[in-house]
């Protein structure tokens, strides 16, 4: 009996009926040399600081910055040289009081040195003692041309998000991390069986006469499916015998997430596949009002989801590459495919003076009206991160001295499958943050800190800042103002060993003991905080608080992220750091609470409705309690 097409579906309900289906298989661990092309599973926080040790950016001499106060082209400070320190080679010398240390670009600092200076900027001169000296003509300040160890990746921080797709960018980052298995989503296993008394595998011979043709669209559809991120498996073809159509489909179906059919779809009398699928599973669409590709199914096999395709090639490929593919894609974790080029404004003015033909690294982010702006994000050669952080890179030939802020630019993509993230923000690193990203598929977070992360939110750059500590808003009534779109608490402190050895019981310790302090970067808003607190403690001594601060040995310098000066108390190279309780209890180590800080998410006024910016705020509201498993936070 001939088998009629039931009502020819919209392509809206054909799309809705694959969308449906479950084609999502487990998470697995991969090695790092098989996970490019994969997408992660999971977030990925750095276990150590990259670089691990502070580090010589140029060729030159390591010395103390306080020895150049006041050192010019006229009156030169001068040092006695006493050791040399190369690249990979660990400093057996420390840099003492007038001293200084010859040093390559990579090294790592020695012990007494705070800053290094270029060696153009200086002179090797004797002076009669059979001695080498320096004569230094410049003066520098602490950290100069040093890259501090956690400058490119801190340790803690959160270095990749789940749904990143891994490319080689993600790779070196996931190699300068030390990650050697990688957790990725799995690649959905997609059978192929295509059906016909008349078809013949390419390699096998064909008789004309027979009316025989070649398998176009096992192959051509396996293709599609490994382009768009399954692993394909192809099945031998089948007649138009019903039994033997139902032992392949069902084999398939047994192994695989997805089957897709090929033939055997249209109103004909020997068409059986069909009755298969109505038999061993559910038929939720036949037939589709699209040209080509009417005679299209869509149902479930068994434990699998199924789709009929076409039998002609073209129409296989059209239906395949417009209702297929997404859906394979999806269950991949990867996003639908894009040009390899695409153009926007530049979000803010880009400068370029050294004569050379640039290619600048840079973000994409969308603006509440569908525009797409193009943000810089590099943070020097040697980032892993600036790649990492990257969509693409727009070109500024030699004779361009700067991009001005509107400017139409194009952007060469790293991958035609590049779209801008569901929700791109900057600010203060937080844990509970971290935990609200993940649940945001394609979120983007820069942690560059408080005050980085409000003026790039004032320059209408990000979608969302999140500030920490007594930061000024300026809300005042204005359109353009920042919009508070949650809040947050978080109990902040002292970080000791595991069992306090030191007694520290509170900010009069680090001034008062010989304590070796790790503080975060003056970028952070909980190093505002902290140095809140001191002034408090220095008005009660009566003292000044530069005074006071200047006690503390090791205030100035700072880490990124709030895990990376507890590790470093961990390893034994400190003895207290300013820090969170959360991480204490992460890191199993003492805490001294010195308060609690508000932790603040701005969304950019125009951006609020944009679906990433109201999924972020929906998971830090959640009913679930994000909060509920960090210690010492409170929503």
């Amino acid at each position: 009996m001939r088998k009629e097409f039931r009502e020819l579906a919209p392509p809206e309900a054909a799309h809705e009926a694959i969308a449906s289906l479950d084609l999502e298989p487990e998470p697995e661990t991969v090695p790092l040399g098989e996970a490019r092309g994969r997408v992660l599973a999971e977030r990925i926080d750095a276990e150590r600081d990259v670089p691990g040790f502070d580090r010589a950016k140029l060729d030159g001499y390591a010395l103390r910055a306080k020895d150049t106060f006041g050192a010019s082209e006229t009156d030169p400070a001068t040092l006695d040289l006493v050791g040399r320190v190369d690249a990979g080679t660990e400093p057996d010398v420390t840099v003492d009081v007038g001293e200084c240390v010859e040093i390559s670009t990579g090294a790592v600092m020695p012990d007494g040195a705070d800053a290094m200076v270029m060696v153009e900027e200086t002179d090797l001169v004797e002076n009669g003692d059979g001695n080498e000296h320096v004569a230094v003509r410049t003066s520098v300040t602490p950290g100069g041309n040093v890259a501090f160890a956690g400058t490119d990746v801190a340790a803690g921080e959160r270095a990749l998000g789940p749904g990143t797709r891994i490319t080689p960018r993600e790779v070196g980052l996931l190699s300068a991390l030390g990650v050697d298995g990688v957790p990725v989503k799995g690649r959905p296993t997609v059978g192929i069986v295509s059906t016909g008394e008349e078809l013949v595998r390419p390699g096998e011979e064909l008789h004309d006469e027979r009316g025989q043709i070649y398998d176009v669209n096992s192959y051509s559809v396996a293709a599609g499916v490994a382009d768009a991120g399954g692993e394909p498996r192809l099945y031998p073809h089948t007649g138009d015998d019903y039994d033997e159509m139902e032992r392949v489909l069902s084999e398939a179906a047994d192994e695989c997430d997805l089957v897709l059919s090929s033939g055997s779809t249209s109103a004909s009398a020997v068409d059986v596949v069909y009755r298969v699928v109505e038999e061993r599973g559910e038929l939720l669409v036949h037939g589709v009002a699209v040209k080509p590709g009417k005679p299209m199914l869509v149902g479930k096999l068994e434990d699998s989801a199924y789709v009929g395709l076409p039998g002609y090639p073209v129409s296989a490929l059209t239906i395949f590459r417009t209702f297929v593919a997404p859906a394979i894609r999806r269950a991949a974790g990867l996003p639908e495919s894009a040009a390899a080029t695409t153009t926007g404004e530049l979000a803010e003015r880009e400068r370029h003076a050294e004569g050379r033909h640039r290619f600048v690294s840079v973000g994409l982010v969308e603006t509440g009206d569908g525009r797409t702006l193009v943000y810089p994000v590099d943070k020097g050669s040697g980032a892993t991160t600036s790649l990492a952080e990257a969509d693409g890179v727009v070109e500024m030939p030699a004779d361009v001295t700067y991009l001005d802020a509107g400017e139409t630019v194009t952007v060469q993509l790293f991958s035609p499958d590049v779209r801008p993230p569901a929700v791109f923000g900057v600010g203060e690193d937080d844990p509970l943050l971290s935990l609200a990203l993940d649940r945001v598929p394609t979120a983007r977070y820069l942690g560059v800190g408080t005050r980085p992360g409000l003026r790039r939110l004032r320059a209408d750059v990000p979608d969302v800042a999140v500030v920490s500590g007594p930061v000024d808003i300026d809300h005042d009534g204005e359109e353009d103002d920042p919009e508070l779109l949650a809040d947050w608490r978080r109990e902040w402190g002292l970080v000791v060993p595991h069992g306090n050895p030191d007694d520290v019981s509170g900010l009069a310790d680090l001034a008062d003991h010989d304590l070796r302090f790790v503080n975060r970067t003056t970028a952070s808003g909980l190093r505002t905080t902290l140095a809140n607190a001191l002034a408090e403690l220095a008005d009660e001594r009566g003292v000044e608080r530069h005074d006071l601060v200047e006690s503390i040995d090791g205030f100035d310098a700072g880490r990124r992220a709030h895990e990376s000066p507890a590790r470093v108390v961990r390893s034994g190279d400190a003895d207290v750091a300013l820090g969170l309780r959360a991480t204490a209890e992460t890191l199993d180590m003492g805490f001294v609470s010195c308060g609690h800080e508000r932790v603040r998410l701005l969304g950019n006024p125009d951006r609020v409705e944009k679906q990433g910016v109201r999924t972020l705020v929906a998971a830090l509201d959640s009913e679930a309690g994000l909060a509920d498993g960090l210690a010492g936070y409170s929503q």
